[in-house]
């Protein structure tokens, strides 16, 4: 499929993959990169690379474009050939941010999410009128639509807030949604206020029909919450790790807005799932792929810099009962213990 975006982007769980690397050579793994998508999707949560869990930061641009073509093949070949691809193409500057989107839609990529780098936080943080000509520079000249990426953490502290978000929601038609990993319960809700409301999309169309603009959290405690206020679900690591409690949660979350019967069940998936992702988000991509490795046999190392998990953390991680729980839930639901 070409570049425009054909496959459309829907509401429900989004999983960061990690990037998977050979233990020796740290080249890129793609057979269990390929394994670790079929795996997701058959759980029912779809497929974004190059993100922060995919260490983004550590990947050439050769590397970006392999990863999204052997995704393509692997869900085509599977028969998933309707399921759309998020790539990361974030990075330091505009030129070079638009440079890696249109390589993503080259590849194969449906759409591309985007976060400002924080090298220049001192000079962009504050500065409203430059944050939002990146994001509407890159979405202007994409060949995909464009996701914003808000993750403070991971960008020298850039925050962008409710106001800001929702006036580049109204402003660029190549813009279909946001991430927000700043775990903002408040400004989700105002901007679901705005761009969920059923008059948004006719008064600000977008330039593909197929690629609404979305409100997705960053982390999986509030899955519940983001749908009774019409969020879109969520983007979450912790969907690496139980796919199919994610996909439920969403699922339940959603049906319980029209039958409150089902309210009480959400609320406690949805602490079992805020207690783990809290747990395990502490312990980085090192601690999701020690915990892949405990569960499916395959997860490896982090590339260099970043550390391994310890052994004495990663055994304490594995065997710390907010962990166990969700796990417990997971190999209910995916058949492979009898619940």
């Amino acid at each position: 499929m070409s570049a425009a975006a054909v496959r459309p982007l829907e509401a429900g769980i989004y999983a960061p993959l990690p990037t998977f690397f050979l233990p020796d050579s740290e080249d890129l793994d793609l057979k269990t990169q390929a394994a670790h998508v079929l795996r997701l999707i058959k759980a029912g949560v779809k497929p974004l690379l190059a993100g922060t869990m995919g260490e983004a930061h550590h990947l050439s641009h050769q590397e970006r474009v392999e990863l999204i073509k052997t995704t393509r093949w692997t869900l085509d070949d599977a028969g998933y050939k309707n399921v759309p691809i998020i790539s990361g193409t974030g990075t330091g500057s505009t030129r070079e941010t638009i440079e890696l989107s249109q390589e993503a839609a080259a590849a194969g990529a449906d759409y591309a999410i985007v976060i400002c780098s924080g090298y220049f936080a001192g000079a962009l943080a504050n500065n409203k009128k430059a944050l939002k000509a990146f994001w509407a520079d890159v979405s202007e000249k994409s060949p995909i639509p464009i996701m914003i990426y808000n993750y403070p953490g991971a960008a020298g502290g850039i925050d962008l807030d409710s106001d800001t978000i929702t006036e580049l929601a109204e402003e660029c038609p190549n813009l279909c949604g946001v991430k927000l990993t700043c775990g903002n319960v408040g400004k989700l809700t105002r901007i679901c206020a705005t761009v969920s409301n059923p008059s948004f999309a006719s008064s600000h169309p977008r330039k593909d029909a197929n690629a609404p603009f979305v409100v997705l959290g960053g982390f999986a405690d509030f899955i519940l919450t983001s749908a009774f206020v019409d969020g879109h679900g969520a983007i979450t690591g912790l969907a690496n790790i139980a796919p199919f409690t994610l996909a439920k949660l969403f699922d339940i979350s959603e049906k319980a807005k029209a039958d409150r019967s089902l309210l009480p069940e959400a609320q406690r998936l949805q602490g079992i799932v805020a207690r783990a992702d809290y747990t395990i988000a502490k312990a980085g991509i090192a601690g999701t792929k020690y915990l892949l490795k405990k569960m499916y046999g395959y997860g490896g190392l982090t590339r260099r810099p970043l550390p391994p998990i310890e052994a004495a953390v990663g055994t304490a991680l594995w065997e710390h009962p907010h962990t166990q729980e969700v796990v417990q839930i997971e190999r209910e639901l995916s058949g492979k213990v009898q619940s």
